[in-house]
């Protein structure tokens, strides 16, 4: 990020353009040539030519905006300004996500004899989406649904052209991103869809079916769990 200096000299403003840290004195400015030493303590750390500057010497201060870049390490910490969670913001995405699978889990039994499964492993990225960042782009219901049934349908088209191996999977996840961009429907889960199907050869006779099941589908039900999940979280706060 980029700094923004703001330098006062009587009813003069000045934006530098080189980026400095901390807090910097102007002090000792030259009432002929207008340039004026820039300094830390007691260091000269540069100078900057001021333009139209009367014939004395002034003292002024420049300040450094709050917007300066954060250091590396800051992104292997938790953000500073996110506050602790309470016990209700623990327990009830937890309970909404054990619910999710257990009913995907049910309707597994079911499904068993035609030897297709709901609880396929991006439902639980959807889980996590949905139950633990509901305000996240990613958990808006356009870019689950267009992500979900479009990077499905890629996978299959790539399967298709290529059959399995590096090529098909390689070609298909490029174009789930490229379509998720283009559509501004970003939702990481469905990026998984398409290698789901190139690896996995029980969803194979599924075809472009596939577009709408299990992944579309499972979707569906874990959208309404997550509603009554944020109804309870904001009527039984503890």
């Amino acid at each position: 990020m980029g700094m923004q200096l703001h330098a006062h000299f009587n009813h003069l403003s000045v934006l530098p353009q080189n980026p400095l840290p901390s807090l910097y004195v102007l002090s000792s400015c030259n009432s002929i040539s207008g340039k004026c030493g820039l300094k830390k303590g007691n260091r000269v750390l540069g100078s900057l030519r001021l333009k139209g500057l009367k014939k004395r010497k002034e003292f002024f201060v420049i300040s450094s905006s709050s917007n300066v870049s954060s250091p590396l390490w800051e992104n292997w910490v938790p953000e500073k300004s996110s506050k602790s969670p309470s016990l209700s913001d623990i327990v009830w995405p937890s309970a909404g996500a054990f619910a999710a699978m257990a009913i995907l889990g049910k309707i597994d039994q079911i499904l068993a004899p035609k030897g297709i499964s709901m609880t396929i492993a991006p439902l639980g990225a959807v889980c996590a989406v949905l139950f633990a960042t509901p305000a996240s782009p990613g958990a808006r219901k356009y870019n689950m649904f267009v992500a979900q049934i479009g990077c499905a349908a890629i996978g299959v088209l790539a399967f298709s052209i290529f059959g399995p191996g590096w090529l098909a999977r390689s070609t298909a996840l490029s174009t789930a991103i490229a379509f998720m961009i283009l559509t501004r429907s970003v939702h990481p889960p469905a990026a998984s869809l398409p290698l789901l199907f190139i690896d996995g050869v029980k969803l194979h006779h599924l075809n472009f079916w596939y577009a709408l099941f299990p992944g579309a589908a499972g979707c569906l039900l874990l959208c309404l769990i997550q509603e009554m999940v944020c109804y309870l979280k904001d009527n039984l706060r503890f």
